[in-house]
């Protein structure tokens, strides 16, 4: 049975916060060596970046938090114009997320968070609205009240797009919006 999300927690969701490596990413990184500089590459989901975009326009906050410290995720956080962004090399993420809800005015009951391993639990235990990627370990689903099918890197923040958006009643005035901005003509006239 696909997941869905209540109306009335839906609505009250002003923030979504998002792992990297297993939720924006496959979970895989790269490494190689250019010239004598070690590199790091991930693997992000177009399809996700759009699914970050619709929650902006949606009016919702997108933050991002994840325990590696990463040029590409300084990259694509800033691709994305994401509201906030942090990286600890430590993978101590609840306390700069509880900072990112202070400095954007948001209760954690009216936060959501998109993890998938241990080190997301403390602020899954800390939001309103905890979500699972489909390849989340066991503890990571049994705390979640959403658990998604699409695993990380493919698909699964654009999932969660649709599932929010919809239950809020912003799915079609969203997607009109993006269609009219690139097109110059609302849905209906494309119909």
């Amino acid at each position: 049975m696909p997941p869905v999300i209540d109306r009335a927690l839906a609505q009250r969701i002003r923030l979504v916060g998002l792992d990297v490596d297993g939720v924006l990413t496959d979970g895989g990184i790269y490494l190689g060596d250019v010239g004598g500089t070690p590199m790091e590459f991930k693997r992000f989901e177009i399809q996700d970046g759009l699914g970050v975009y619709l929650l902006r326009k949606a009016g919702i906050k997108v933050v991002i938090v994840t325990g590696r410290v990463s040029e590409s995720v300084r990259l694509r956080a800033a691709e994305l114009e994401v509201d906030d962004v942090a990286q600890d090399p430590h993978a101590r993420k609840l306390p700069p997320f509880r900072r990112m809800l202070e400095r954007h005015g948001i209760a954690p009951e009216d936060a959501a968070f998109v993890g998938d391993d241990i080190p997301d639990l403390p602020i899954m235990r800390l939001v309103g609205l905890p979500v699972a990627v489909g390849n989340a370990v066991p503890e990571i689903r049994a705390i979640s009240r959403v658990q998604l099918e699409r695993t990380g890197g493919r698909g699964a923040v654009r999932e969660l797009t649709e599932l929010l958006l919809k239950a809020r009643g912003d799915w079609d005035r969203v997607i009109d919006d993006y269609v009219a901005a690139r097109t110059g003509a609302s849905l209906e006239v494309l119909r």
